[in-house]
Formats: C-alpha cells, sequence, structure tokens
C-alpha cells in the first residue's frame, strides 16, 4: 500500500505552514525518516516563471522555507533548484520569493545549468537531466496542484520534467510532445530514473483554467505528502474533481503497471479523502475531446476536434517568447504579426504557458465548440 497524507492549511503563514507540514509528515515518520544527517538534499519546487506568489504559478515561497528548515534540523545540506519555463533561474527565484526563502532557511540556490547524459531503462533511452539535481543524495519534490493545458494536470510527477535543461524541454516536446500518452511516459520514465523520497504538494492556494502559468488561482487549502509521486497526483487529481479519463499520467501510470497507480493500492492519512474531495477545477479550454477515437478518425478529424493557439493582436508586442519556445517552430513573426502554422502545431501549448502578457488565446475547432455548447458549466466549481 502507498500511503499518502493530507492535511488542511488555510493561510501561508509560517506557524500555520509549520504546523500543519509536522503534521502532514507524521504518519510517513516525519523528516527525519527521508533526510540522514550529511545528506546533499535538493528541493525542486515549481519555478515555472518569474511570477509573484499569490499568482500561484510557482510554489509558495513559505512551502520551501519551511521544508528546507525541516531537512535542515534533521542534518540535511539543502540546495534549492529548477530549470524555468521562461526568464533565468534567479529572476524567478527573486520573483517568486524562494529566493528570500532560501536566505531565511540558511539554503543554497542551485541553478539547473550543468547537464548528464543519463542511461534510460524504458522506451526513452538517453534522457539528459540537471547535474545538480543528478547528483543530489535526495531529492524533496515541492510542486504546485495546477492545471495544465496539455496534460490537463500538473503535480508530482509532471514538476519533475524541471530537471530537463532549458532548450532540452522543447526538444522532448517536439519528440513526445505530438502525443500525450507518449509525452506522459517521459515524464513517467523521468521519475524513474531518479526517485524523489518526499513529495509535498502545495494545494492551500492552487491554480484552475487556463494553467499552469495563464489560470485562475483558486483557494483550496490542502497539503499533500507521500513517497510516490504517481500516488500523490492519483490522490491530487481526486481532490481537484478532474475526470480520470483526462489524467494522462495516471493513464500512462496504469498501463505500465506501476505501484500506486489505483486507489485501491492507497491508504490515506490525516484529513480524510471524502472531507476535501468536492471541488471541481475548471479545466482548461484547450483540450480535445478525441479520447477513443481511431487513429485514422483522430488524422481526418483533427482540424474540427481539436484546439489551436491564436494570438490576440490586442495583447501581444511581438516580443518572439512564444515563437522562440516552439518546439515544432510553427510559430512565426512576419509583416508586423504573428502567426501560427496549424499543421505543424502539435498543441503543447508551450507557447500559452510561457507567454508573458497571456496573448496567445485558443481558437477550438467545430466539432470542439459544438462539444462545447453541450458540456458547458458540467468542469466548473
Amino acid at each position: 500500500m502507498e500511503a499518502i497524507s493530507i492535511a488542511m492549511c488555510d493561510s501561508y503563514e509560517y506557524s500555520s505552514v509549520l504546523r500543519e507540514i509536522s503534521r502532514l509528515l507524521e504518519p510517513l515518520g516525519g523528516m527525519s525518516a527521508f533526510v540522514n544527517s550529511g545528506d546533499h538534499v535538493l528541493l525542486k519546487p515549481n519555478m515555472l516563471s518569474a511570477r509573484s506568489p499569490e499568482q500561484a504559478v510557482t510554489t509558495h515561497p513559505m512551502i520551501v522555507r519551511v521544508v528546507a528548515e525541516m531537512v535542515k534540523n534533521a542534518g540535511g545540506i539543502v540546495l534549492i533548484g529548477d530549470s524555468p519555463g521562461i526568464g533565468s533561474f534567479r529572476s524567478v527565484a527573486d520573483r517568486s520569493g524562494i529566493a528570500a526563502a532560501a536566505k531565511e532557511s540558511g539554503s543554497e540556490l542551485a541553478g539547473f545549468d550543468e547537464t548528464l547524459e543519463i542511461q534510460g531503462t524504458g522506451r526513452f533511452r538517453r534522457i539528459s537531466l540537471a547535474q545538480a539535481y543528478w547528483q543530489a543524495d535526495k531529492i524533496i519534490n515541492l510542486p504546485k496542484l495546477k492545471t495544465h493545458e496539455m496534460m490537463t494536470m500538473t503535480c508530482a510527477v509532471k514538476n519533475l520534467f524541471g530537471a530537463v535543461v532549458g532548450i532540452e524541454k522543447a526538444g522532448w516536446h517536439l519528440k513526445a510532445g505530438t502525443s500525450r500518452e507518449d509525452f506522459a511516459r517521459l515524464l513517467l520514465e523521468i521519475y524513474l530514473i531518479k526517485k524523489p523520497v518526499l513529495n509535498i504538494v502545495d494545494g492551500i492556494l492552487a491554480m484552475e483554467g487556463n494553467g499552469p502559468g495563464s489560470g485562475d488561482p483558486v483557494q483550496l487549502g490542502v497539503l499533500i505528502a507521500g513517497i510516490n509521486p504517481v500516488a500523490v497526483d492519483l490522490v491530487a487529481g481526486k481532490i481537484a474533481g478532474i475526470p480520470p479519463d483526462l489524467l494522462y499520467i495516471e493513464r500512462e501510470a496504469v498501463s505500465m503497471r506501476l505501484p500506486g497507480s489505483m486507489l485501491d493500492d492507497i491508504l490515506i492519512y490525516g484529513t480524510p479523502l471524502d472531507k476535501v474531495v468536492g471541488s471541481h477545477f475548471r479545466l482548461p479550454t484547450g483540450l480535445d475531446v478525441q479520447f477513443g477515437l481511431p487513429d485514422f478518425l483522430k488524422k481526418m478529424l483533427k482540424r474540427h476536434l481539436t484546439s489551436f493557439p491564436l494570438a490576440n493582436d490586442k495583447k501581444c508586442i511581438l516580443c518572439g517568447v512564444c515563437r522562440d519556445a516552439c518546439p515544432p517552430g510553427a510559430i512565426k513573426i512576419k509583416n508586423s504579426a504573428l502567426s501560427v502554422d496549424n499543421a505543424r502545431c502539435i498543441r503543447c501549448w508551450c507557447c500559452r504557458e510561457l507567454c508573458p502578457y497571456h496573448a496567445m488565446e485558443v481558437r477550438k475547432g467545430a466539432l470542439l465548440r459544438l462539444s462545447s455548447v453541450f458540456t458547458a458549466g458540467k468542469t466548473f466549481r
């Protein structure tokens, strides 16, 4: 059985977070069960972009600070690192408050610059990961609970994609991103290469809608912890009220027969699951409706059953961030306008995820628009 602990916490006030994370970890043996004296422990928060904590884009700095202090009290040496999707590591650390959290906890920031090529054991044989991530004695994963336009939800497993550095991310989106199932398999194989010893989810202020960078903050007031990120994500998806068929990572984990991929595998401690289930996160507008269709129908109806990015000319300043980040090179700037080649677009939504001005919007295919009429309101809280 996979042990998952749940605790309620309504604010990021220091004493509240310290009390509830301590309570959260009690059934799992406390921090000393995961950290030995002298361990170099890398904390891996979500540091997507340089946004303030109240925007719910990044892991809240108070979560990072409290966990860092607990690791140090257990005798660990703390590093805090990630590879942001946009902007420098330092700018994201400063804007998100994580740099201040590192200073307050006496921890060291570790930007993911150097990489090592790691031999995989699954479908993806060679994966380059951040050297700081690979060489750490222990990884403690600190994801933010958010919706995600490509994978529906980002939480513990998806957060580990931050161990892939810079332009390598775009390369993997291009290689595996044409299939959400393939991309989910990649994420799971990254997790299996170097497993975190502990996952603590920041769900106090979560994100719904067009996450992970352009959604809306939603007060959920929950913390989730567990050793197995697959099990953690399964519980997080249940709490967020996301239909199981839309959780690509969980579906792929089931097909791989990974531990923690079924609720029957999970033992809940702390707050009972039925006390926190009931929220239904508003889902991303970019999701399609191709589940269960044969491949030949998907190809025939692609334009009608999927969504594509479309620039809002009133918001777009032609900064080029989306163009430079687009894995297949489907975005161009010409004649003082932004254009998207829908035939090349793989719908990874990196453009929307990384646009600093929220200028990339969604254009739905005809059948998807019709489907939205019949399902309107069903995915809203």
